[in-house]
């Protein structure tokens, strides 16, 4: 089936009926998509105060209502609770487990930020003919943890999470500037090249997804990750959190060539 032809709305509505459990990569070509962190309302302000001094990893594109599953802004007909394919629960920062729906733990303290995801820009790459390599392989992008510092904020501390394309060398200009137009979903690269710059010591195992091929003449490209929350709640344990599992997000109604405004 070519989800990736497919609306929003539908693929949201497969999602909700269990029939799709797997990463988001190459879903409705041409819409945004997001990631999500849902923490109790007493912790709500220093995460927000987080991602607006964090703003590259960090791009918030909605905050829902205290306990609403509900957005008023990037998706109508949806629930927070069961239109990501897969979620994961933090307890104390801890990974406590994975569920496909997470509408029995929900609260009605509960407030949601939806934050910017890098698979947003990967149509833009593929129309300027640059490749995405996890699309190619029909897999999930590769994150790794880095030792790049986020600016703190009240009970919330941790270092960047990165994806990570592989970009023909010729290419790296052209993908720099296509993504540098797009700040609310990370925006441009924050590394390029050497892994070992910025903390990474194994390239060929992720901390999170999967790894893709890097072949001859190719650079690794590092772009700053929505994982990132969730780097930062294993450091700080906050008490709960739930989150997106790392690939699989909430398909908007944003058409991605809107973020660029």
């Amino acid at each position: 089936m070519d989800y990736g032809a497919m609306t929003p709305a539908e693929v949201r509505r497969l999602i909700r009926k269990g029939e799709i459990t797997s990463q988001t990569s190459g879903m409705c070509r041409g819409y945004a998509q997001a990631n999500l962190v849902t923490i109790p309302r007493e912790n709500a302000y220093d995460f927000l105060l987080f991602a607006q001094r964090n703003p590259k990893p960090c791009p918030i594109l909605e905050v829902s209502d205290t306990g609403s599953r509900k957005l008023h802004q990037i998706a109508e007909d949806v629930d927070i609770a069961k239109d990501f394919p897969k979620y994961r629960v933090y307890k104390k920062g801890e990974l406590a487990g994975e569920y496909t729906d997470v509408s029995e733990l929900w609260r009605d303290d509960f407030v949601s930020f939806l934050i910017g995801c890098s698979f947003s820009f990967e149509s833009d790459l593929l129309a300027a003919d640059v490749p995405v390599r996890q699309i190619e392989e029909g897999c999930n992008v590769p994150m790794y943890r880095t030792s790049i510092p986020c600016v703190p904020a009240g009970i919330f501390k941790g270092n960047m999470v990165v994806s990570m394309r592989p970009i023909p060398h010729e290419l790296v200009p052209k993908a720099v500037l296509i993504t540098g137009q797009m700040p609310r979903v990370h925006g441009a690269p924050v590394h390029i090249g050497t892994p070992e710059a910025i903390g990474i010591n194994d390239l060929q195992h992720p901390d999170y997804g999967d790894m893709v091929t890097i072949k001859d003449g190719e650079v690794p490209v590092f772009w700053p990750c929505g994982v990132t929350p969730q780097n930062v709640i294993m450091e700080s344990k906050p008490e709960f959190v739930i989150t997106h599992a790392p690939g699989h997000m909430l398909i908007t109604d944003v058409k991605n060539v809107n973020l660029k405004y």
